[in-house]
């Protein structure tokens, strides 16, 4: 692949040392970058200075001739009285008036008369017809509705004033403004911000499609490791290329970091050597040899051994917890809503001591309503939610409200009533990453990675035997957020948290509660990873798919009775009873399996499966209808699409099947194809069901 980017030397100071002081790499067509390193380190500097709104001191950046560069705004400037489509049609605004272009010369070309000028305009036409078609600017209506969709917006707000929109979901624009935009380089910080999973998982597929150059600043594991071919470190100032996702680049770290160790340490040792040898031996009989050994330590100093670049992992831990009772949070019923249909409803569920429990749900289900309402801080509108026998929550508010900004951190972590001295209050804060310096600075100075790390540190020395977190991973970098995975992992306590870091979900979840759009809940028993296999698997559908659930209830879905329970009541004995009425229940499985497991698939689903009455002739009872209606497809036997659908249902289950072998699971791009025949074989048994039911009619 060419090389569309050349950055050699940046160099940028915010103080007495660099922030960048040597990042040269090369950016080659249709490279994925993953851009990491701690907090501080300089990123979104970088991106800033390679975008053109900030100056470097020195070094050079070079780039092709026809090499646009885009950049995610943060905050994006917005024009009032404009509505969302119309900010959407302006980042298309160039193709937009190439297409006038070209229907001005239409119609010109058929009213000229001369010859020269006919042919000059024909020539102009083929031209903007060839950049047309070149970038897909003929479907510039679907492409905008497309992207606006996937970053999460609804038909119902395209034609809303845009300065009625949160921050949020400005920022939403902004990314469906570069995205529609598609330059040859885009450079994204954190893009997935603002976003629920579903438009999360959408942005992955659209980066992963896209031939433009990527280079991507991300704190979600799971993102760039589905998205990025390439890692950049950001270190010291400098940049190490490293081939491969985020997951490739621990490991490849890993074996470097112990090479560059090993090296380091010869250095020093032949340093500390060379100035023994010239120190003992200075005057006397080797004093010749000594003089070279001078020479040879001065050429060492003059050419150091680079220093280990040893990202630390800060040491996160909670204090053992005393023992509460077996059960934690016993919830039943409860139903909570604002001014109209309720966000969640019939929620019932009980917490085990020793379980985490990990909510998940699109942006403005409920989720932090909930937790407020477990706490105590909401009234619910019905139902109850109890604690158990011994409980001593400490709560992590993802606003942060926990500190006073007005005080030094190390104040603002002592517990009310708890006596604890300043020394073991610094420990604290040293193991959760806060230097000295920063420990007696004001609250309101810091940082929000640091901000973020203060509450931790205030939540472990509360002493809680059942941590309740809105968010912990907010502002976290990779390897804070790997730590705080580990401390949740060692805690002996109960921990129920809120997060959109599937990775740390998949980490340290053992139960996941899934709220889904239409008010219903579903317990899962498991972490992401179990979620995304039942939904892959047809058991349960995906709540983050617009208008999946939209008239499902959840307990009409087809879950293995030990691993998922929607808005089950009675605990655990209802759960036997129904696996035992299940088992009743069970059909007989003869020459037709496929089709009756495909079938039960589709309820799973959510899809309309073949009703069982014959299609040749009406049911009992019923009237043919005397009035055909107008046909949407071209005339074909009802067999003949039967028949068709069977084999596409079998292709479906069949993907399915191999979409979970771990062959597959292994190999990127081979998933990638199966899920892209996957959807391919729905979207066209979608079709085939609404042919069928028209055909049973009108036939």
């Amino acid at each position: 692949m060419a090389v569309i980017l050349s950055v050699s030397g940046l160099r940028k100071h915010f103080g007495p040392e660099p922030v960048l002081a040597d990042v040269t790499f090369q950016v080659r067509e249709g490279d994925k970058i993953g851009l990491v390193g701690p907090n501080g380190c300089g990123k979104t500097t970088l991106l800033n200075i390679l975008a053109g709104k900030d100056e470097t001191e020195r070094g050079s950046i070079e780039k092709s001739a026809d090499c646009l560069i885009g950049y995610l705004e943060q905050r994006p400037e917005i024009v009032p009285g404009r509505t969302l489509i119309d900010e959407a049609r302006d980042a298309l605004s160039h193709l937009i008036a190439i297409q006038e272009e070209a229907e001005t010369i239409a119609v010109r070309l058929g009213e000229v008369t001369d010859e020269a000028e006919r042919d000059r305009l024909a020539r102009r036409y083929d031209r903007i017809h060839e950049e047309l078609i070149r970038k897909d600017a003929y479907n510039l209506d679907y492409r905008i509705e497309q992207i606006l969709h996937g970053v999460g917006f609804k038909d119902s707000e395209f034609h809303q004033k845009i300065e009625t929109f949160s921050g949020g979901e400005l920022n939403r624009l902004g990314l469906a403004k570069l995205l529609l935009a598609e330059p040859d380089v885009m450079l994204l910080d954190e893009p997935s911000n603002h976003l629920d999973l579903g438009a999360t998982e959408w942005l992955e597929d659209f980066l992963r499609r896209t031939s433009a150059a990527v280079i991507l600043v991300s704190h979600d594991r799971y993102f760039l490791d589905r998205v990025t071919n390439r890692t950049f470190e950001l270190y010291f100032g400098t940049v190490d290329d490293y081939p491969g996702n985020f997951t490739k680049y621990l490991g490849l770290k890993e074996e470097r970091l112990l090479v560059q160790t090993r090296t380091y340490e010869k250095y020093v040792e032949e340093v500390e050597k060379a100035k023994d040898f010239i120190r003992r031996h200075h005057y006397g009989m080797k004093a010749a040899q000594a003089e070279d050994r001078r020479k040879k330590l001065e050429h060492l100093e003059a050419h150091p051994a680079e220093l280990p670049r040893n990202i630390q992992t800060p040491a996160f831990s909670f204090p053992k917890p005393s023992r509460t009772g077996d059960i934690v949070f016993r919830v039943e019923e409860l139903t909570k809503g604002f001014g109209g249909a309720p966000l969640f409803k019939d929620v019932t569920f009980n917490i085990q001591q020793g379980e985490r429990w990990a909510i998940i749900g699109p942006n403005g289900c409920g989720k932090t309503t909930l937790l407020k309402c477990l706490l105590g801080e909401l009234k619910p509108d019905h139902g109850t939610a109890r604690l158990g026998q011994g409980v001593k929550i400490g709560y992590f508010d993802q606003h942060l409200h926990v500190l006073d900004d007005s005080i030094p951190v190390v104040e603002a972590i002592r517990p009310k009533g708890k006596i604890f001295e300043e020394l073991p209050r610094r420990k604290l804060l040293g193991a959760f990453g806060l230097t000295q310096d920063q420990q007696l600075q004001e609250v309101g100075s810091l940082s929000g990675g640091q901000r973020c790390r203060a509450a931790l540190a205030k939540l472990a020395a509360q002493d809680a035997n059942v941590l309740v977190l809105d968010e912990p991973t907010n502002h976290l970098d990779l390897w804070a957020r790997s730590a705080l995975e580990i401390a949740l992992k060692n805690f002996g306590g109960t921990a129920l948290f809120i997060s959109h870091d599937r990775y740390f979900v998949d980490r340290t979840a053992d139960h996941l509660l899934i709220i889904q759009p239409n008010a219903r809940f579903l317990v899962l028993e498991g972490n992401y990873t179990t979620f995304r296999d039942m939904v892959a698997k047809g058991y349960i559908a995906d709540p983050f798919l617009d208008g999946a659930l939209a008239a499902k209830s959840t307990e009409q879905v087809k879950t293995p009775p030990s691993k998922a329970v929607g808005n089950q009541k009675t605990g655990s004995g209802s759960v036997k009873e129904r696996e035992k009425k299940e088992q009743s229940q069970k059909p007989s499985r003869d020459r037709h399996s496929s089709r009756q497991a495909q079938k039960e698939l589709n309820e799973g689903t959510g899809k309309k499966s073949i009703p069982e009455v014959s299609p040749e002739r009406p049911a009992k009872g019923k009237k043919e209808k005397k009035e055909k209606k107008q046909r949407k497809f071209p005339y074909r036997k009802v067999s003949d699409l039967e028949e068709e659908i069977f084999i596409r249902e079998t292709r479906v289950m069949t993907l399915n099947e191999d979409l979970l072998k771990p062959e597959t699971l292994r190999d990127g791009e081979l998933t990638r194809r199966l899920t892209a025949e996957l959807a391919e074989e729905q979207e066209i048994l979608k079709k085939l069901y609404e042919h069928w039911e028209e055909a049973t009619e009108l036939n």
